[in-house]
C-alpha cells in the first residue's frame, strides 16, 4: 500500500492572538511544523502545541523562519548573510526542543518557513547555511525540503535524511516552483479540488502547473497550510481522498 504523511505549519498565533484551528488540525494531519517565535509563535504557544502534538501521536516538526512577525516571514530579506541564516535557524530548532521537553515531547523534523523556505529553494549558500544549522543542532532530524531544491541537493549532499514536500492548496509554476502568492488565485481554497489534486501527486506522480504543464513530482509528505479559512475542511478532504484511494496516511518518522 502507498503511503504518505500529511503535514501542517501551526502554533502561528501570537501572545493573546491566535491564528488557525489547530486543535482540529492535529485530529487530521500526521506531521506538525511549529512556528519557533520568529514569524510567528511564542514560548507558550510553542510549548502548548508542542504537548497537545504529541498527546494526539503527531510528530513535531521546527519550522523556522525569518525574524519578520509583522510580514508573518513572508518577506523577501535581502542582504542576510549565511552566517546569519545558519544562527536563527539554529537559535529556532533549539527554542522549539526546549520547549518541547517541557512535556516529554521530541522535535523529529525542521522545515523552513515562507521566504526563507522559496529563497533557499533556489539559493545554495541559504540552502546550505540551513543544513549546517540542522546538522550541528541534531543530525538525526528529518529535513523538509522541495523536490529537486538546493536544500534537496545539500541536504543529501550533507548526509541528512531528507523529506521531500508537495503542497496541496498551493499551486506551481512551469518549472515546479511555488506560485508567489502575489499572483491571483496561488492559493488554492476549494478542499475538493486541492484533494483531487493530491491523490494525482500521490497516485501518479504528477501535478499541472497553473498554466496547464504537466510536472513530475516525487513527494513523500504533503502540506496543508493552516492559515486559511478552509484549512480544517480542506486537511479533512485531503486525507479522505487519500484514504479511499488505497494510501496510508502516516508520519515520515
Amino acid at each position: 500500500m502507498p503511503s504518505i504523511d500529511l503535514n501542517c505549519d501551526m502554533g502561528e498565533g501570537y501572545g493573546a492572538w491566535a491564528m488557525g484551528d489547530d486543535r482540529a488540525m492535529l485530529d487530521i494531519v500526521t506531521s506538525a511544523n511549529i512556528a519557533c517565535g520568529f514569524h510567528a509563535g511564542d514560548p507558550t504557544i510553542m510549548a502548548d502545541t508542542a504537548r497537545l502534538a504529541g498527546e494526539k501521536g503527531v510528530r513535531i516538526g521546527a519550522h523556522p523562519g525569518f525574524e519578520d512577525r509583522s510580514g508573518f516571514g513572508r518577506r523577501v530579506i535581502r542582504g542576510i548573510t549565511a552566517t546569519e541564516v545558519e544562527r536563527l535557524v539554529a537559535y529556532q530548532v533549539g527554542a522549539l526542543q526546549a520547549c518541547a521537553a517541557l512535556s516529554g515531547q521530541r522535535v523529529t523534523h525542521v522545515k523552513p518557513h515562507g521566504a526563507l523556505y522559496n529563497m533557499a529553494a533556489v539559493e545554495p549558500d541559504l540552502a546550505g547555511a540551513i543544513v549546517r544549522a540542522v546538522k550541528a543542532v541534531d543530525p538525526a532530524l528529518l529535513f523538509v525540503v522541495p523536490p529537486l531544491s538546493a536544500m534537496d541537493r545539500a541536504g543529501q549532499d550533507a548526509g541528512l535524511r531528507v523529506a521531500r514536500e508537495a503542497f496541496a492548496d498551493r499551486t506551481y509554476e512551469d518549472d515546479g516552483t511555488l506560485t508567489p502568492r502575489t499572483v491571483a488565485g496561488s492559493v488554492i481554497h476549494d478542499p475538493g479540488l486541492a484533494a483531487a489534486r493530491v491523490v494525482r501527486m500521490v497516485l501518479d506522480g504528477a501535478v499541472e502547473s497553473r498554466h496547464g504543464t504537466r510536472l513530475p513530482i516525487v513527494a513523500d509528505t504533503i502540506c496543508v497550510h493552516g492559515d486559511t479559512a478552509t484549512a480544517v475542511a480542506m486537511a479533512a478532504a485531503v486525507r479522505r481522498a487519500l484514504e479511499q484511494a488505497g494510501v496510508a496516511v502516516k508520519a515520515v518518522v
